[in-house]
């Protein structure tokens, strides 16, 4: 019975890792990149602030090029995420551990690019992935950037990492984790840490697009990033 348990255990948790190795980041679902890039086009919200004034000379668009290394590893920063159904949360970014994965996160926040983003992968005990901006998995910033490796485990809840394709594929997609899921250390690039409104993060509504794709996932209004 020991035995059955364990292999029971085993797979559920090889399960929920292809389920987020599965990420497809490529062209897909043309139409819905159009229209919210339209949306973009016609509804900046671009920040103005001094985590933002590096980037202030990159204009808004619906996909980039890689942005230059243009943040401070020595500064700390934080990321308020909003949510449009109501409640926010805040994530501490690693500079100093994954300088490329929040330099990129950071320059899209403030050009807006997550406002409007749902978080189209939601497994109860596993994460909520968000940060494609057609929802459907298959989207991006139009860039990749390479994964970068830390000390930094997935040891606790509200981690926060890059979601990938495989490695060296990670673009705007990021996931927080809602408990620890060691079975991921080193597959994926961390670069922040959920320190207030966790339970605004487990609260985020469950959705399996492979079971469920036909209900949108909770969006985020807006991501405000401070640095001190």
């Amino acid at each position: 019975m020991a035995n059955k348990k364990k292999m029971a255990e085993r797979a559920a948790i090889e399960q929920k890792a292809r389920q987020l190795r599965n990420i497809q980041v490529g062209g897909l679902t043309v139409i819905f990149i159009v229209i919210v890039a339209a949306f973009w086009v016609f509804s900046p919200n671009e920040q103005v602030s001094a985590s933002c004034a590096p980037f202030a000379d990159i204009p808004v668009s619906a996909q980039y090029s890689a942005p230059d290394l243009r943040i401070d590893p020595s500064k700390l920063y934080f990321a308020t995420v909003k949510l449009a159904q109501g409640g926010e949360f805040v994530m501490q970014l690693y500079p100093d551990k994954a300088p490329i994965a929040v330099n990129s996160f950071v320059f899209l926040a403030c050009k807006g690019f997550y406002n409007g983003v749902t978080f189209h992968r939601v497994l109860e005990g596993f994460m909520a992935q968000g940060g494609d901006p057609t929802g459907t998995g298959g989207g991006g910033p139009g860039y990749e950037f390479e994964n970068e490796d830390s000390d930094l485990v997935f040891d606790k809840a509200g981690v926060v990492a890059m979601a990938n394709a495989g490695r060296d594929t990670n673009g705007s997609q990021f996931f927080i984790t809602f408990g620890p899921a060691e079975f991921l250390n080193g597959g994926y690039t961390i670069f922040g840490q959920v320190i207030e409104g966790m339970d605004v993060v487990n609260g985020i509504t469950r959705r399996d697009p492979d079971q469920s794709p036909n209900f949108a996932g909770d969006a985020i209004e807006t991501i405000t990033v401070t640095e001190e």
